[in-house]
């Protein structure tokens, strides 16, 4: 196979996990915040995750508020995406050694995931404020546990919240400081 399509197979995998990661974590964080179950958004992340998590939660009950079951998918898919990551690259690695990296992904996952989500509620503030739309309560009901305690020391100055600016700057600095090796870092928001 010749490099680039070697790249291309490499992309197209990547990509695919990278979002079906990404659903897995959105209906756990969904499903943590409580949000909107009937919402047009949470369905569609209910639909992709639904028929690999069926079988799980009949097996893993929850947690409190935590879905176990999607949080065990989350890891196993991650561990998949490192494996298969290590092995495109004709690279080995320890299978503890793989359970961390697979860990550190989520963390980076998670953090440009609550980053691009506070882009995207910011925009949508901008041109319809106090509109009522399925994408923005959604963002909202993510975002606000994060946002609510960065107002508390920063409220608003002139009417401006400057909370997103500050929970993004912090999250890309902590997605900076995750010591994850580029090679997991490429794909959608990982």
């Amino acid at each position: 196979m010749g490099a680039n399509s070697s790249n291309a197979l490499y992309f197209l995998i990547s990509t695919l996990l990278n979002l079906y990661l990404s659903a897995v974590l959105l209906r756990i964080v969904l499903s943590a915040v409580r949000a909107d179950f009937y919402n047009p958004i949470s369905q569609l992340v209910w639909k992709i995750t639904q028929p690999v998590l069926a079988p799980l939660r009949n097996a893993i009950p929850r947690w409190r508020r935590l879905d176990t079951a999607a949080a065990l998918l989350l890891l196993l898919v991650s561990i998949i995406y490192v494996h298969v990551t290590m092995w495109m690259f004709d690279m080995s690695l320890a299978t503890v050694s793989g359970v961390v990296y697979a860990a550190l992904k989520l963390l980076v996952l998670a953090g440009n995931l609550y980053t691009v989500s506070l882009m995207f509620q910011a925009i949508l503030s901008w041109f319809g404020p106090g509109v009522n739309n399925p994408t923005s309560n959604i963002l909202w009901s993510m975002n606000e546990p994060l946002l609510r305690p960065i107002r508390r020391v920063i409220p608003p100055v002139s009417g401006l919240d400057l909370s997103p600016l500050v929970a993004i700057i912090g999250l890309q600095v902590l997605v900076m400081l995750v010591p994850l090796p580029n090679i997991f870092r490429a794909g959608i928001l990982g």
